[in-house]
């Protein structure tokens, strides 16, 4: 086809004006050698596209752009064919280049030259190709080069330092209006950002002391199961948790440590196995449920709701069975989450903790002490669960998963109503044909699995014995 139509598919098909099976449907019927006009005449007369300003708009770019020849990245080549051509491995980046390593091509230091339209489709691109390169996060910050990470690692994607005007309009070209108001004025913004039915990706927007910065979470296609995630061998633990039609389960971690994943699969296997209906409270939605056993009803901090607590709230009169809360943040927000669980629904939540002790401690040291007592005996009651986990940096490059699991039983039950948690380890350590296990011992255990280097095993455990033992 001419070099203008297949711009205007192009720019049409990143902006999700319309989609590539209508742009191939279309150039079918009306043939390869149709010019622009008729193609955008045929994109308007099929339904395709109902806004013709904007079709207009996009066809006088698509004859500007067509001058210099047609775009990398042909829209009418199958998409696999596409992913082949753009895909390079991330140590192709040259020292001093400004192209990125991932198959796009901005060129960072020209930004302030490209118009808005041209921007916009080059930074869909660039997160488009950073994802099937495998990263998990791209990095666009005001005085910084902008970066990614995989597999934990960092690496460049150009050498060229982005200014204060250069990051602003990257992290906000594919803003709407009202969207760019709320970041100028909150300073922060989070929000999710798809691109397709496949391409996702979790947004965090803020200004920091030099300026506008942008961090990108790649949202992987499809939801990964329990298995496929590392949890092989505490399959059936994991569950027996969720056979519960009542309580309380924390799955918790550092940051980056895949806590979201985690929830999103076990979302999916109650979704699968069950016929409940399942409400979850994120911010933002990442990971997208459809329903199938289960009818999941999905609801985002911001648009759909004011915070959790509030959601929560509402969740309770909604004729929930299973209640899924993003992160468990404020007293409130576990105050109601923990009457939820003893009022016969299950609740699932993420926090911030690095093993079981303390996430007790987290989840029972926000209450004032005139109320332990009491939430010691509700959490001793209702909790079902908790699943801690790290990724750790394998000897093969990838990531490998590291676990500690706290199972609910008489024993815990005592130590969490008396206050004894330091009586967690042992307890912990003698119920393993409970399916409990200690972060320290699954660790131990990778590194004689080889599947860990002795410096990473080492640097993850605590107990001296153990440590000891890796040489």
């Amino acid at each position: 086809m001419n070099h203008d139509t297949i711009w205007l598919a192009r720019l049409g098909i990143d902006q999700g004006i319309f989609t590539r099976p209508q742009c191939v449907q279309i150039r079918s019927k009306i043939g390869p050698q149709a010019d622009v006009m008729t193609f955008a005449q045929e994109l308007i007369d099929s339904g395709a596209v109902a806004d013709v300003e904007i079709l207009e708009q996009l066809a006088g770019l698509a004859l500007e752009k067509a001058q210099g020849g047609p775009p990398p990245d042909d829209p009418f080549a199958e998409p696999e064919a596409r992913a082949a051509d753009n895909e390079q491995p991330l140590s192709a980046a040259e020292p001093g280049s400004s192209k990125t390593p991932f198959g796009g091509n901005l060129a960072f230091e020209g930004i302030s030259q490209i118009d808005d339209a041209t921007l916009a489709t080059a930074m869909r691109e660039l997160l488009k190709s950073t994802a099937r390169a495998g990263a998990s996060d791209l990095h666009l910050s005001t005085g910084a080069r902008p970066f990614v990470r995989r597999n934990r690692a960092l690496s460049y994607v150009s050498e060229h330092t982005l200014t204060a005007e250069d990051a602003l309009r990257l992290n906000t070209v594919l803003l709407s209006h009202g969207q760019k108001q709320i970041f100028t004025e909150r300073k922060d913004y989070d929000y999710a950002l798809a691109l397709s039915g496949t391409d996702r990706y979790r947004v965090n927007l803020m200004f920091h002391k030099n300026g506008a910065a942008g961090a990108y979470r790649m949202v992987p296609a499809e939801t990964r199961t329990m298995e496929d995630l590392g949890y092989t061998k505490h399959i059936e633990t994991l569950k027996k948790m969720l056979s519960y039609h009542n309580g309380l389960i924390l799955i918790t971690g550092p940051v980056g440590s895949g806590k979201t994943t985690t929830l999103g699969s076990m979302v999916a296997y109650l979704n699968e196995t069950r016929e409940d209906h399942i409400i979850t409270v994120e911010d933002p939605i990442e990971v997208v449920q459809p329903a199938k056993g289960c009818n999941v009803t999905q609801r985002e901090v911001g648009p759909h709701t004011k915070s959790f607590f509030t959601a929560l709230k509402g969740a309770l009169r909604e004729d929930p069975d299973v209640i899924v809360i993003g992160e468990l943040r404020d007293l409130e927000t576990i105050e109601m989450a923990i009457s939820a669980s003893e009022t016969g629904h299950l609740v699932i939540g993420t926090m911030h903790t690095s093993d079981a002790a303390t996430t007790l401690n987290r989840l029972l040291d926000v209450f004032p002490p005139t109320q332990q007592t009491q939430i010691r005996a509700s959490v001793a009651e209702s909790l079902r669960g908790i699943v801690c986990q790290r990724l750790l940096p394998g000897v093969d490059g990838g990531l490998v998963l590291a676990c500690e699991i706290l199972v609910s039983n008489t024993a815990i039950q005592n130590l969490i109503r008396e206050g004894k948690s330091t009586g967690l380890r042992n307890t912990m350590e003698t119920g393993v044909k409970e399916g409990m296990c200690l972060m320290d011992n699954v660790v131990f255990g990778l590194w004689q699995e080889r599947k860990v280097s002795a410096e990473v095993a080492r640097a993850n455990i605590t107990n001296r014995v153990l440590k000891a033992k890796i040489t």
